[in-house]
């Protein structure tokens, strides 16, 4: 297909293939020999797909929609060859992506009409939370735009410390407080500062574990509300950031905080170091939050905007 040809950047593309390569090479282990002898997609190739899709973590849900598309495609053409899966595999996944098509973003930017941009950052511990921000920080700076981090995971210390050292690698500012203070306070310091510092963007880290749902929904909401005390509409994005490596466990964590909290984006961490990037593929698809941004490296410039299109594509190139 001439599209994938013509919107790809070729350093971000090469970082991408690279990234997803343990996904694609377990996948099409498994997919060569399902159709090892087979010349035509037929029932006993479509139930091998079945499996192999779920088993790379797509999800049953979205596993159900390809293979169905794909048997429109095989009652359609009459006849499809085992040699034309990986190219109908890309078009079919890609055609039901397309289908969601909300709210994506198309690089490092923030809307014109808000400013500062508050952007709350949600997560459990571990998932690569800390560093999301800081590359975010880093790719907002970039782009001319003035940034400020506020660390409210105030439960760990380990969180204000590794905060602290992704702002100084960014050289830009932070607003923080001890261990174990309130992080409604700490939200609303920040804005306090980046309103008086005239920032385009303020990043406010949030605490990755509490006790229980009811809990996690509490403080986000104070935190919420104490912040709209300086900003009326903030935050305005509520960002859960996701480790694409934990396979299914990534689709459960996500139903958990859109349940406690809106959520209105997705990031899905740490895919270069797993074969379980068909995740990204199932959660685009089945929630109705847009994925952002996935982590495919560990490099500063490894946080890439999401392109369906482009994933798609090195997935089954």
């Amino acid at each position: 297909m001439s599209f994938f040809k013509k919107i790809f950047s070729s350093d971000k593309k090469e970082t991408l293939d690279k990234g997803l390569e343990k996904s694609k090479t377990t996948f099409f282990s498994k997919l060569s020999k399902a159709v090892a002898g087979k010349s035509k997609v037929d029932d006993d190739v479509l139930d091998n797909l079945e499996e192999i899709l779920v088993t790379s973590d797509v999800g049953v849900e979205t596993t159900l929609k390809i293979i169905q598309r794909i048997e429109n495609r095989v009652a359609s053409d009459k006849y499809l060859g085992t040699d034309e899966l990986n190219q109908i595999l890309r078009e079919e996944i890609s055609g039901l992506l397309s289908e969601n098509n909300i709210g994506e973003a198309t690089d490092f930017s923030i809307p014109s009409n808000q400013r500062p941009y508050v952007l709350m950052v949600v997560g459990v511990n571990g998932v690569g939370k800390t560093t999301t921000i800081g590359k975010l920080a880093y790719q907002f700076k970039k782009k001319g735009l003035k940034v400020v981090l506020g660390a409210a995971d105030t439960f760990r210390a380990a969180a204000i410390d590794q905060l602290q050292v992704w702002a100084d690698r960014v050289d830009i500012p932070i607003i923080k407080q001890d261990m174990g203070s309130d992080p409604a306070s700490v939200a609303y310091d920040t804005l306090k500062s980046g309103v008086a510092q005239d920032a385009d963007v303020i990043i406010i880290d949030t605490a990755g574990r509490l006790h229980n749902k009811v809990n996690l929904m509490n403080e986000l909401t104070k935190v919420k509300r104490v912040m709209q005390k300086v900003i009326g509409d903030a935050p305005h994005d509520v960002l859960l950031v996701l480790d694409g490596s934990t396979g299914q466990n990534a689709f459960e964590q996500a139903k958990q905080f859109t349940a406690a909290t809106e959520v209105t984006s997705l990031a899905v961490t740490k895919l270069d170091g797993t074969a379980k990037g068909g995740v990204v593929i199932g959660i685009s698809d089945q929630f109705k939050i847009p994925v952002q941004y996935i982590g495919v490296g560990e490099g500063i410039e490894d946080l890439q905007v999401f392109n369906k299109y482009e994933f798609v594509d090195s997935f089954f190139k």
